[in-house]
């Protein structure tokens, strides 16, 4: 007789540039013995320096997503869990996600990371500073652009949600 399948289970992520996203995904991925993508090394290791501009950065993570979706997919359908470190900071790519995780009929967990602004530019001059791989310097003004693109999640969107701290009012 044999034993039935075990639901595989995505871990994604939401919340904005130096929210600790990658931190979070590291940590989640060894507890849950879990393979870890990594949209930054990912776009590293395949476009290097032709990120040059945000609107680079929108066409490469879209190019990455187009080979990361099938390969997550197919991960999950073999009973393998992700976490997958790629921002699900819009409706639109959260969507992307769930098409990842229904397609392969797994469990899903969106982890929002609520950290106040003025954290996120204090852990981004970490970050500048010591430039860990796939890092790319961000001023003051390029987190203000990049958030103004962030949506938080809402109930509507039918995600299992783990908040991971809270922004100060």
């Amino acid at each position: 007789m044999s034993t039935p399948q075990r639901t595989a289970h995505l871990h994604f992520f939401c919340g904005k540039a130096g929210a600790g996203k990658s931190t979070v995904a590291r940590r989640i991925a060894s507890e849950a013995r879990a393979v870890l993508l990594c949209e930054d090394i990912w776009l590293a290791r395949l476009f290097g320096d032709r990120m040059q501009t945000f609107e680079d950065y929108i066409a490469c993570s879209q190019r990455a997503r187009s080979v990361v979706g099938p390969l997550v997919t197919e991960l999950l359908s073999l009973g393998q869990d992700v976490v997958l470190d790629f921002p699900g900071n819009t409706r639109a790519s959260r969507a992307w996600f769930r098409s990842l995780y229904e397609s392969a009929g797994a469990a899903h967990t969106l982890h929002y990371l609520n950290t106040p602004d003025t954290t996120c530019l204090t852990q981004i001059a970490q970050r500048n500073q010591e430039m860990p791989e796939g890092a790319h310097p961000l001023s003051e003004q390029d987190f203000l652009h990049i958030s103004s693109f962030f949506q938080e999640p809402t109930a509507e969107e039918g995600f299992a949600v783990q908040v991971h701290g809270k922004a100060a009012g």
